[in-house]
């Protein structure tokens, strides 16, 4: 069983990507397994080329850093030819109107004057990075689910109009991780696009910054400690990271902690405990060029001769070669 996970470089990686995914994979990952920095779908919109070159060398390095295994890693572009081929074999067996129902294109799309080409198409993209490596489970966000449904209807009408080359995904909705919200509005998601990065914890900030932003946090006027999301969701937030980084339960912990003073001084030095040997380790990658770019060219390798199989498929299924 092969499980694909993909986190594209849009911005520096965020709390809410670390406890929400990327901690997640380390502790689960399975020796079929592959994990990807999805550079290519950084592109939708407009990009500084030398801003996205620096945040997937920081990216890759924090996959690392977290202790996935480097044998299952490596950078989409790095394999470009085989993503953009697979596309390109994919899109002659999607529809113009399957790729325009897409919510997200929908949504990123409303109100733009001028709106790349790539944002309807990127699903397409997302479909070949799933097909291509074999992957049988996807674990998306509910966000991301209409694009495994693309990936399954895709898979299922080329092996029938051309012959069976692809194993249909199944989707997998990952556990409910905590729903981590941004610091200073936590009626929003924390994001790493986030215009004001106040609220936004990264995994590379250092600690007395990570103190300033959680002691800035958003709490409320009602001076009571309970875990009700509805209610207060700026306590709520607190207590769901704080959650995320002990084990604990965030109902609980509301019982333990006295006043939104100690709530904050307790999940400022767990954040900065749980980040620190993180942000260490991928400092120290960043730094050591040789050797990162060693380990992500041993992982382009890697996965090319996993997917370099079932393109020549396919491009054989389809009539070309």
């Amino acid at each position: 069983m092969t499980s694909l996970s993909g986190i594209t470089p849009s911005g520096h990686v965020q709390l809410g990507n670390y406890l929400g995914a990327v901690a997640r994979w380390a502790r689960a990952t399975t020796p079929d397994d592959l994990y990807f920095v999805s550079d290519l779908h950084a592109m939708t919109s407009a990009h500084n080329p030398a801003k996205l070159r620096a945040l997937t060398r920081e990216t890759l390095a924090i996959l690392l850093a977290v202790g996935i295994d480097p044998d299952l890693v490596f950078v989409q572009s790095d394999l470009l030819a085989e993503h953009a081929s697979m596309t390109w074999v994919l899109e002659c067996v999607c529809t113009f109107g399957e790729a325009r129902r897409m919510i997200q294109f929908k949504e990123k799309s409303q109100g733009q004057s001028g709106v790349r080409l790539s944002l309807l198409t990127y699903p397409v993209l997302m479909v070949a990075d799933i097909l291509l490596y074999g992957a049988d489970k996807v674990p998306v966000g509910a966000d991301q689910a209409q694009h495994v449904e693309l990936a399954r209807t895709l898979a299922k009408r080329f092996n029938t109009q051309y012959g069976e080359v692809f194993v249909v995904p199944e989707l997998v909705l990952p556990p409910a991780a905590a729903r981590i919200r941004d610091l200073a509005d936590p009626t929003r998601k924390m994001a790493k696009s986030a215009r004001n990065s106040a609220g936004v914890v990264f995994v590379l900030d250092p600690p007395d910054l990570i103190q300033r932003k959680i002691g800035r946090a958003v709490t409320d006027g009602l001076g009571r400690l309970a875990y009700d999301p509805d209610g207060q969701p700026g306590v709520a937030n607190l207590l769901e990271i704080l959650a995320a980084c002990t084990g604990e339960s965030p109902a609980d912990l509301a019982e333990q902690v006295k006043d939104y003073a100690s709530l904050k001084s307790a999940v400022a030095e767990a954040v900065i405990e749980e980040l620190r040997d993180v942000r260490k380790r991928t400092v120290e990658l960043i730094d050591d060029r040789t050797e990162l770019d060693r380990i992500r060219a041993a992982g382009a390798r890697r996965a090319r001769e996993r997917a370099r199989p079932r393109l020549n498929g396919a491009l054989r299924m389809a009539g070309l070669g």
